[in-house]
């Protein structure tokens, strides 16, 4: 009996790989090997279909983690995760998908010509474990498409981590070696897109298994090594360099921009009106619909002054108001959220902050474009997959945490970051000699010669990379989850009162106890204390508190893995349980 394959909408991944006459072919329902795969055009149409495995514009902006609070919690932060019935990411259709090609893809041209197109499936064989990896740790390796009959493979247990480590990278060094594609795409996985993955794969694989010797996992400094030959093999090539223009701008540019720029984004999702295809992230950033994300307190602290030195170094710096704390900062917080003086896009009037769209008051800027695109699911900028910006920094801290950086290093991975924004660059010397303290009590897990340095590459990755749904895994990979259980906090007020946020001579902010004062004046945000707004101290001022009622959760001996689904291990007995997931199987 022929084995068949649903590629239904096989050109789903057009908004990557750009639009040709396959784009407007009707959807096939059932295609046998022998009626497809006979060409390269069939061999393409088939690979656009893998592209949707990268993540949704909401997957790149929708960071909620301790980067960016919002009005309510996910079940990851309150402890509230239990193991799920069906579901919970342990899905293997696209896998099935991959496996089929490569069964297939050689099937009437030689392997020579062929490899090239096996190259890109295995990229994505790679990318789908990876993720796999992150989430579960161990999970079952298939090279090839599971039969409905074959109980073998159906009940197969789950491999070992290293195993199928090791077999990512297997693929990924092989997408590396025969994708023939070495001209710079956004839209379609190239040699430097592969070299990226593998930059950041070996990067969170040592890492993960450096700060966690709990999971016995040999052979942290190989994984660290490849992911600083893959880096350099990336910078080597020539092809990517950090996008400027000038310092207050740039970096605010590099995400507003309706087509990525090639300079520096490696892959991109992209979006477009003629093909009514758009996400929100105008609409979130700008309502109260989407639990008015804002930046957290912490982060806020952890931006340098404009000179290098230390925000937090300053005398009562947990009591300076937002005009005083925003000024002389590195540009790319107020390219991040509103600071004073902000407007929008193609605009003139000054914006202050709005507590009723940003729950901290420090209301997010990056990714929001001109105001054409405000409405529902209108926003058309495209989103970065991968950027040249998180290459170079994971070449600094894989050096870092090997021992082996130099000043040389930060010479060429952190100071063009640096340099965008008009910032001095990283001294390697000044920071092992005095660690910050502020930012050594939010990553307890690390010590060492280096302590300082990777600290500092710890602020610069999250300053960076902020909205951008990286900060997860890195708690993940450095064993700080417990860094989410602290009290989430937004701005400072000294109590109740009238404030001039951007002292542009209006009141922008009225806190108040007792009745709304009357008659409300226009543009003022009134707000009660302990109902509409809560405060540390309550009357007596504070920052502000989001979320005091609601209890974090983070057990350090269960959660930096997801749980198999109940179904799953009933279907199949071989599927363990991870560690102190209670399910009552």
């Amino acid at each position: 009996m022929k084995k068949y394959i649903s590629i239904a909408l096989l050109a789903g991944g057009s908004l990557f790989a750009g639009c040709s006459k396959f784009m407007d072919r009707k959807p096939v329902s059932d295609i046998a090997p022998d009626q497809f795969f006979n060409n390269e055009k069939e061999l393409r149409v088939y690979l656009n279909s893998f592209y949707s495995a990268f993540p949704s514009a909401e997957g790149v902006y929708n960071e909620d983690i301790d980067n960016i609070v919002k009005s309510s919690m996910g079940d990851n932060i309150t402890g509230k995760r239990t193991v799920p019935v069906t579901g919970g990411n342990w899905s293997w259709g696209e896998l099935r998908k991959i496996n089929f090609f490569l069964e297939n893809y050689n099937r009437v041209m030689p392997e020579q010509q062929a490899a090239k197109f096996a190259a890109v499936a295995k990229f994505f064989r790679a990318y789908f474990y990876f993720d796999k990896v992150q989430r579960f740790g161990d999970v079952p390796w298939y090279s090839t498409t599971v039969q409905q009959k074959d109980e073998a493979a159906l009940k197969k247990a789950r491999d070992k981590r290293t195993l199928i480590v090791d077999s990512i990278l297997a693929d990924i060094d092989y997408a590396i070696a025969k994708i023939d594609n070495e001209v710079p795409s956004t839209e379609m996985v190239t040699k430097f897109t592969a070299l990226a993955l593998k930059s950041r794969i070996c990067l969170f694989e040592g890492t993960f298994r450096k700060y966690h010797p709990e999971m016995n996992l040999p052979g942290w400094e190989a994984l660290l090594q490849k992911s600083v030959e893959a880096s350099e093999a990336l910078i080597a090539s020539g092809k990517y360099k950090i996008y400027t223009s000038t310092p207050s701008k740039a970096y605010l540019e590099l995400f507003a921009s309706i087509a990525p720029i090639k300079d520096e984004i490696i892959l991109a999702r992209n979006f477009s009106n003629e093909l009514q295809v758009w996400h929100n992230v105008n609409y979130y950033t700008i309502t109260s619909s989407y639990g008015k994300p804002g930046l957290e307190k912490q982060l806020v602290n952890s931006y340098l002054m404009a000179d290098g030195s230390r925000f937090t170094d300053i005398s009562r710096y947990d009591t300076i108001t937002f005009y005083n704390e925003t000024q002389n900062r590195d540009p790319r917080l107020s390219q991040t959220i509103r600071t004073p003086g902000y407007s929008r896009i193609g605009t003139t009037n000054k914006l202050p902050p709005d507590f009723g769209a940003s729950v901290t008051g420090y209301q997010l800027i990056k990714f929001v474009t001109d105001l054409s695109f405000d409405s529902f699911n209108r926003s058309i900028n495209s989103m970065p997959v991968f950027r040249y910006a998180e290459v170079l920094l994971n070449l600094a801290e894989a050096k870092a945490e090997l021992g082996a950086i130099t000043q040389a290093d930060l010479d060429k991975t952190i100071k063009p970051l640096r340099d965008r924004v008009g910032m001095p660059n990283m001294n390697l010397a000044a920071a092992n000699a005095t660690p910050d303290p502020y930012l050594a009590a939010q990553y307890p897990n690390l010590s060492g010669a280096n302590k300082g340095v990777i600290l500092e590459i710890r602020r610069e990755r999250r300053v960076e990379l902020v909205m951008e749904s990286y900060r997860w895994n890195d708690l993940m990979r450095w064993k700080e989850g417990k860094a989410m259980l602290r009290q989430f906090k937004g701005m400072y007020f000294p109590g109740i009162g009238q404030y001039d946020l951007d002292r542009n001579g209006k009141i922008d902010v009225h806190i108040y106890e007792g009745t709304k004062p009357s008659p409300a004046v226009s543009g003022v945000q009134y707000f009660k204390l302990g109902t509409e707004i809560d405060l540390e101290n309550g009357a007596a001022g504070g920052n502000v508190i989001i979320n005091r009622n609601i209890t974090k959760v983070f057990d350090e001996t269960r959660d930096y893995l997801q749980p198999i689904p109940i179904q799953e291990r009933l279907l199949n007995p071989n599927l363990t349980q991870n560690p102190n997931w209670n399910d009552g199987l």
